[in-house]
């Protein structure tokens, strides 16, 4: 059994005045607001499709299908936050610590969270006490590229199902924990992984795979949800063949070779590896897709597609229906997976992303065809623009230079670094004041290429990187963005690069945590902090918030690591004190 800590009104208060300056809690054991036993109804896909508009669970990663991240609750709201207090925390426990990603899921009672080292368990919500752990058994011989990390689980029925870093996706019973069934996605050998929360739409898990930096290949792959059998498999790079209940379903693209030289295109990478999401209303999933491998462009000329692209897939089929490419020839790492949220404005369709390329672009999401795009950091260098088409106005010597039959060919420095203007942390859209909340990164890198040649199972960069800041006193910058005019309405500034998911509430709040350890609340209108809550250990995950017996909770995991430690050059310096951790926190108001 894991640490679970259920405050006192003594430790309570205590927390409250030291920590976040609020007001004094009387939350004892005897405290029945959310004293709901568990129960394990089985989970509707009606359920699951309206969970943007429910707010008495969480059963979605991205607070609904569409990934928008916003709630309506306003219970806590921009009068009330200051008087939110701890009600539990619970420790994951162990030596397994490293990054803590997760969004954790909600239901009838249980939480269900995720966490490093592809493990999951089922948390009693009136007492933070565990219900049941699994831990799957990896092999030794693993090979995730950006720490050992899990963002979320998805519930369906009777299961909660979540993805491994041995690529395998599990079925566990929502009630016991057990195996219901188990199944192989890829290979991990030859550098498949899964990271992302899956999705379930229509009866079927829907997921992606991780690996871009192994010269994988793509793919997006839909498992019928009570079974684990598998339905359609889609390739997300030019020439593999995709299939539908075992049948050739078409050859993405078409054709091989169009926009691929030689067989490069058998090693393309385009890792799916953020997953995806997935909108009702055009009844269309969005994934997008990684950068192509290797990273050294020169051996590769060409649109190298489905590479550093957002795909709009019909569920039934595994079809593509249509594609956007935000950086073609990606030469600097430019993964194009960050999340698609769709959005409606004017009764049009529309939907938003905010690219590692360091621009915040608006699409029609009916067709893909490119609406606007506008830088949302500072001082890019790979590209002057996006001209008309959406295509980018490269800067000239802008990208790393080719080595030929030299070791190394002629650095540059480009801006945003290969991290990202945003990485993997999830923004959110407000339905109440209609901006995008944006987690971005200050920063710079040194690039430049190496000769490369492809081994399974092995590195396929061909290219080595410094990663610098470009500003003295902040790199994490959490921007408000209206996404139609790509103006920035508030910014606040933070020391060490953001890497954690943010929620948005119709209480006219913006939750995100700090790699600091610092838990904030602002105002939506204006990015004043009205929150703050120090958790112990850098915040890399994202927050929910629901409502129980009259009352609203929030949540945060907290427990620093994720790629910027590994992989963060000059900038990982800056943070190398951090400590590790593991805890989900809970809280509400306080209540006499």
């Amino acid at each position: 059994m894991k640490k679970s800590f259920l405050l006192t009104s003594a430790v309570a208060v205590t927390l409250s005045a030291l920590i976040s300056g609020c007001a004094t809690s009387n939350t004892t054991m005897n405290d029945k607001s959310m004293v709901t036993k568990p129960s394990y109804a089985p989970v509707s896909y009606d359920e699951i499709l309206n969970d943007d508009k429910t707010t008495g669970d969480v059963l979605t990663y991205g607070h609904g299908q569409n990934g928008q991240r916003f709630s309506p609750l306003t219970q806590v709201n921009k009068e009330t936050v200051k008087n939110l207090v701890s009600v539990w925390n619970f420790s994951f426990g162990g030596e397994k610590q490293r990054g803590q990603e997760s969004q954790p899921l909600v239901k009838d009672g249980v939480m269900y969270v995720t966490a490093s080292y592809s493990r999951m368990y089922a948390i009693d919500l009136a007492t933070g006490e565990e219900l049941w752990q699994y831990d799957a058994r990896l092999p030794s011989g693993i090979l995730p590229c950006c720490d050992v990390i899990n963002r979320g689980a998805a519930i369906y029925g009777d299961l909660v199902i979540f993805g491994t870093l041995d690529a395998k996706l599990v079925a566990l019973n929502r009630k016991t924990g057990k195996t219901v069934w188990k199944k192989k996605v890829a290979e991990y050998k030859d550098g498949y992984s899964i990271t992302a929360a899956p999705l379930v739409v229509k009866d079927m898990i829907i997921t992606g795979v991780a690996g871009g930096e192994f010269g994988i290949v793509g793919k997006v792959e839909a498992y019928d949800a009570k079974t684990g059998k598998l339905i359609w498999t889609r390739p997300t790079v030019e020439g593999h063949m995709g299939y539908l209940n075992g049948k050739e379903n078409g050859i993405t693209g078409g054709e091989a070779g169009k926009t691929w030289p030689g067989d490069l295109w058998e090693t393309g990478g385009a890792a799916t590896w953020l997953g995806g999401t997935y909108d009702s209303e055009t009844d269309l999933l969005f994934f997008g897709t990684g950068n192509p491998a290797p990273w050294n462009s020169h051996n590769r000329p060409g649109d190298n597609l489905y590479s550093s692209s957002r795909l709009a897939i019909n569920p039934d089929t595994g079809k593509i229906v249509w594609h956007y490419q935000t950086t073609p020839h990606d030469g600097w790492d430019f993964d194009g997976v960050n999340e698609l949220v769709s959005f409606n404005k004017d009764g049009k369709k529309y939907a938003a992303t905010a690219d590692r390329n360091g621009f915040f672009y608006v699409l029609d999401r009916t067709n893909g065809k490119f609406i606007t795009a506008n830088p949302f950091v500072s001082n890019i260098t790979w590209a002057t623009g996006i001209d008309k088409n959406g295509r980018p106005m490269l800067t000239p010597d802008g990208r790393p230079g080719n080595p030929g039959d030299a070791s190394k060919g002629k650095a540059v420095f480009s801006v945003p670094s290969f991290l990202g203007g945003k990485n993997w942390m999830p923004m959110a859209y407000s339905k109440k004041t209609e901006l995008f909340y944006v987690p971005s990164n200050e920063w710079g890198m040194d690039i430049w290429n190496q000769p490369i040649s492809y081994k399974k199972g092995a590195a396929y960069l061909g290219a080595g990187f410094t990663i610098k800041p470009i500003f003295e006193d902040h790199i994490g910058s959490l921007k408000a963005i209206e996404p139609l005019t790509g103006k920035i309405k508030w910014e606040y500034k933070n020391p060490a690069p953001l890497w954690g998911g943010v929620l948005t509430t119709a209480g006219g709040l913006v939750f995100t945590g700090t790699p600091e350890g610092k838990f904030l609340a602002f105002d939506d209108e204006t990015g004043e902090i009205l929150f703050k809550y120090n958790a112990g250990s850098g915040i890399v995950s994202s927050p929910i918030t629901w409502e129980q017996n009259g009352e609203q909770y929030i949540a945060i995991v907290s427990g620093w690591g994720g790629a910027v430690p590994l992989w963060g050059g000059e900038v990982a310096k800056l943070i190398k004190n951090i400590n590790q951790g593991g805890t989900v926190h809970v809280f509400k108001l306080f209540k006499k």
